[in-house]
């Protein structure tokens, strides 16, 4: 397999508040529009970033932790999203990523694992108990159409 070029990457460093989720999915989506998606494509990034973003909220920390996110993007139109926390980490990433497992009782439906992989082409989940985790997403992009 052919090993892409990188065209271009930026890294967020930022604190785990749900205050922060909004502006972290805006300046993905800010950042992958310069190779022109469609608005479901960026409407699917920024999703799949949000669900990230809110499982580190409410999973990570017992309080406020560390947050960073990365994007890079390679030719031919592949976007790689990396976000890291230095949590709680998860124990059984297999059952964590089923649908409709939580851990949380209340409101939360289980679903943050299932709704990243419909919108992105592939996720992966690497994770250490007491260290943190790692979700890294891929989705290779067409270009708009005139």
């Amino acid at each position: 397999m052919k090993k892409r070029t990188l065209i271009n990457s930026m890294q967020i460093n930022t604190i785990s508040r749900n205050s922060n989720q909004d502006f972290i999915r805006s300046a993905v989506k800010e950042f992958v529009k310069q190779i022109d998606l469609t608005i479901v494509e960026m409407t699917d990034i920024s999703t799949a970033v949000g669900e990230a973003i809110q499982n580190i909220v409410d999973f990570a920390y017992d309080n406020i932790g560390k947050i960073q996110v990365e994007v890079l993007i390679y030719e031919g139109n592949h976007i790689k999203i990396k976000i890291r926390d230095w949590g709680c980490g998860i124990d059984n990433v297999k059952q964590a990523m089923e649908p409709l497992y939580t851990t949380m009782d209340g409101d939360k439906a289980g679903l943050g694992f299932s709704v990243m992989e419909s919108f992105m082409d592939s996720v992966k989940v690497y994770s250490n108990v007491g260290k943190g985790t790692t979700i890294v997403m891929k989705k290779t992009c067409c270009s708009k159409e005139f």
